[in-house]
């Protein structure tokens, strides 16, 4: 009887209803339209994502996540980067992608009638069902299959009078406030808010501080593999249509998902995405590790060397993580094709300056990395004014030389751009120094530069430092 009224209820089930965040949310004042021409024209699509396996997180630095991997293969097509912003609030993401402050949201979203309303969704990138999270009883290895079915909630009227941990703004809420009307059951749904998302809920039912929470199949699979002694076996919803989000007034932007997402050539590279979050189960070591955002604070073995360090020379430490994993990923044993060598990538002749070579430590290199970073970033100070734009002529300089980034400098009072403004001004003349108009100018000293390399170089590692800072928003007081 159970199945029946369930499936009645759930033909006219709308799995999140969003009105009362949408009442909530604030008026944005008219921005400029923001879509593929202009997505494309940057060179940025600006992605909000939770910070969870399935949207986006960050090990030992490095991106990953499925719809991030998902979305870094399409921009890796279309020859455009990602900025991701880590957002654990939905009611958030929406005022971001409002005020253009965000291109896309990937946060495992639910395709819903309602919406779509005020939404514009891709094809559907996932199909996954509500399950209902519990824990199994200690002695659940020595029970056999009936024993434990019975310890267990096997039906949704089982959870009349049980109380339902859920995040306030996800589909779940609504999902089991719909239950309770149209089952007539008498569910204790406690809300949580946006600190306390669906992964933090489901440890939470691990480790017994709470019994029971809500989440999708696909979701819940993936926390099996980090928590053993849960069960996801009841089935609460029909099958839901997982899909990216923008705006209504993206549907450029919309269309070239879509396209990408439905090409046949893209198939293999989608389900081999699909397997490695989904099926393969090397992915719970990385997710579960201290060096995860998922599980812990620590970018690499080298945090605290890196802050003491950066604190001395008043740089955020986020950003010094940032710039050795552009250089070397953290790999202490890393040596270039040109004999640059160590986590800050020294060339050895400028080794010799700072003291070091490749038989020094790794905390030896550190210190001589930041200490030349320091001494590039002073000399700046000495023409640049703006702290934000000496940092970006300092990371230029270590990529390229301070002859080069003079040249650039030249260039830009040449062509009537801003020699003191990186972006869009001496970042375009640097780009320029591949090209023989440019770098064959007679006011050019350096000569022929590989320039994309910089522009690329300081652009990475600038957007790098803004995921660190929005993954690791208070690990620097720590």
């Amino acid at each position: 009887m159970h199945k029946f009224l369930f499936l009645l209820f759930f033909a006219c089930l709308t799995i999140q209803s969003c009105s009362e965040i949408r009442k909530k949310r604030a008026k944005v004042e008219t921005v400029p339209s923001r879509d593929w021409n202009e997505i494309k024209k940057d060179s940025v699509l600006v992605v909000l994502a939770e910070n969870s396996p399935v949207s986006y997180f960050i090990y030992r630095g490095r991106n990953m996540g499925y719809e991030y991997e998902l979305l870094h293969e399409f921009a890796k097509d279309k020859d455009i980067r990602l900025q991701i912003r880590m957002v654990n609030d939905l009611d958030e993401m929406l005022n971001l992608l409002d005020n253009k402050e965000g291109d896309i949201i990937a946060c495992n979203l639910t395709i819903t009638e309602e919406r779509q309303a005020y939404l514009a969704f891709t094809e559907p990138h996932l199909i996954s069902h509500q399950v209902l999270i519990q824990r199994k009883p200690e002695n659940h290895k020595e029970l056999n299959k009936k024993e434990l079915q019975d310890t267990l909630i096997q039906n949704i009227e089982e959870l009349s009078g049980k109380k339902v941990h859920v995040w306030k703004n996800s589909s779940y809420f609504s999902h089991l406030e719909l239950l309770n009307k149209q089952l007539n059951l008498s569910i204790n749904i406690a809300p949580t808010d946006g600190d306390l998302i669906t992964a933090e809920l489901i440890r939470m039912v691990s480790i017994g501080l709470i019994d029971y929470t809500i989440a999708d199949e696909n979701v819940a699979k993936i926390d099996l593999n980090y928590y053993p002694n849960l069960d996801i076996s009841l089935k609460l919803s029909d099958d839901q249509a997982l899909g990216f989000a923008t705006r209504k007034d993206s549907p450029e932007l919309i269309n070239e998902l879509n396209e990408w997402l439905l090409a046949k050539e893209n198939r293999s590279t989608i389900a081999e995405v699909k397997r490695k979050y989904f099926t393969r189960k090397n992915l719970t070591r990385k997710a579960n590790s201290n060096y995860s955002s998922l599980s812990g604070n620590i970018l690499s073995p080298y945090d605290e060397i890196i802050k003491s360090e950066s604190e001395k020379i008043g740089w955020d430490w986020r950003l010094i993580s940032a710039v050795i994993y552009q250089e070397s990923k953290f790999e202490t044993w890393k040596t270039s094709w040109a004999g640059a060598f160590g986590i800050f990538q020294f060339m050895p002749a400028t080794a010799i300056s700072y003291g070091i070579d490749t038989s020094s430590s790794t905390e030896s290199q550190l210190r001589a990395g930041i200490r030349k970073l320091n001494k590039n970033y002073r000399q700046w100070q000495k023409v640049i004014s703006d702290s934000l734009e000496c940092i970006k002529f300092t990371l230029a300089t270590y990529n390229a030389g301070r002859g080069h980034i003079d040249d650039g400098r030249r260039l830009a009072r040449k062509h009537n751009l801003k020699d003191s403004i990186w972006d869009d001004n001496v970042a375009i003349m640097v780009k320029n120094l591949s090209h023989p108009k440019y770098y064959g100018d007679k006011i050019v000293r350096a000569g022929y530069c590989r320039g994309i390399e910089t522009f690329e170089y300081v652009t990475e590692i600038m957007q790098r430092y803004e995921e660190y800072k929005s993954a690791f928003p208070d690990i620097s007081k720590k």
